[in-house]
């Protein structure tokens, strides 16, 4: 079984949509319905609304979809939402498929969830990273993620590591969440250092590597040197930046990241979009599934978590990965803290 993104070669054209102006257009099979009927577990779709192939958190979501579709015998497939205007009529046409769960992400696909899911009782919906439906939708499972925990650790291990005391972060979007996870590293880098100053600034989107690592080149340029990034594929050009110079250090967002910055990125504040998903469908597999629901996910599950690069700490400079080291049970330390509520991070969503 493969994740195939559905284009108008993979498909019968006698099920063929054409989408609004200005996207392409999508062919759905009269081929898909056998492929459903002969999978165990029926048809489970991934909808993303970013794109793949930046060794991001879409990246880990398809490898864990296709992983458990070995696992558990179910068909699957990964669609690449790019347009707004197209998101209920992708979602519509999986239904009309025989999907049997149908997971996305963020928020933007609140409302055709919320417009479909009535429509479509019998099917399984499950939206990542989404706030909670008002009302509950019986059929719909909404997750949130208490990111701005691994943000505030990330926040302490910079007020650690800068040697200027400037510390950047770089959204995608100034949205709630985002400004949140901001303000949890500033309160984390101030926890340390009071007089450490901790700049924030927007790409405008979350797939723009140019705006990023202009962006990044600025900061560094200002003194900054330390920098925690929150904009997915935009990371890619905030990771170049860093490595145009010794002494720049990035913390990104995945473990795939590591590799494009050997020597600068020290570390990530993990959000495992991946493994959630994993967790999330098989859950929905399972005759114990709850809708009308909404789930929030901390450092407890793993799926948040701050981790130092391990090529870091072999290629990183000396002194640094030294520093690194001494630093870490202070990091551990703040974890247990938030665990065992000692330590209180609030949710802060104001610039």
């Amino acid at each position: 079984m493969t994740a195939n993104i559905f284009n108008q070669n993979s498909f019968d054209r006698r099920d063929f949509l054409k989408i609004s102006a200005g996207t392409a257009a999508l062919a759905l099979a009269g081929g898909l319905l056998p492929a459903v009927a002969h999978a165990e577990g029926g048809l489970v779709a991934l909808v993303h609304t970013q794109s793949a192939g930046d060794s991001g958190p879409v990246d880990t979501m398809i490898a864990n979809l296709k992983k458990l579709s070995e696992e558990k015998g179910f068909e699957y497939r990964a669609v690449y939402a790019q347009d707004p205007a197209t998101y209920e009529t992708i979602f519509r046409t999986l239904c009309d498929a025989g999907a049997t769960v149908i997971v996305s992400t963020f928020n933007e696909v609140a409302e055709p969830f919320k417009a479909l899911a009535p429509l479509y009782p019998e099917i399984k919906w499950i939206q990542l990273f989404g706030d909670p439906m008002e009302p509950a939708i019986q059929n719909v499972v909404t997750v949130s993620y208490d990111y701005y925990l691994g943000c505030y650790l990330s926040g302490i291990f910079a007020g650690r590591m800068s040697k200027s005391g400037k510390v950047g972060f770089i959204g995608g979007i100034s949205i709630p969440p985002i400004n949140a996870d901001f303000n949890a590293v500033k309160a984390g880098a101030l926890s340390i250092n009071p007089q450490a100053t901790v700049t924030v600034a927007f790409a405008g989107s979350f797939q723009d590597p140019a705006k990023g690592q202009e962006i990044a080149a600025q900061m560094f340029n200002d003194g900054i040197d330390f920098i925690q990034t929150d904009s997915a594929a935009t990371d890619a050009g905030i990771i170049a930046a860093a490595n145009e110079k010794e002494g720049r250090i990035v913390s990104v967002l995945d473990k795939a990241q590591f590799p494009q910055g050997p020597k600068s990125i020290s570390s990530i504040v993990q959000l495992d979009f991946g493994v959630s998903l994993y967790n999330e469908v098989t859950k929905a597999l399972g005759p114990d599934w709850k809708g009308g629901t909404h789930e929030k996910t901390g450092l407890e599950t793993g799926v948040i978590d701050f981790i130092v690069s391990p090529l870091f700490l072999e290629q990183g400079p000396a002194d640094v990965v030294a520093k690194i080291k001494d630093i870490m049970p202070e990091i551990e330390a703040a974890k247990k803290g938030i665990l065992d509520g000692s330590i209180t991070v609030p949710f802060n969503t104001t610039i």
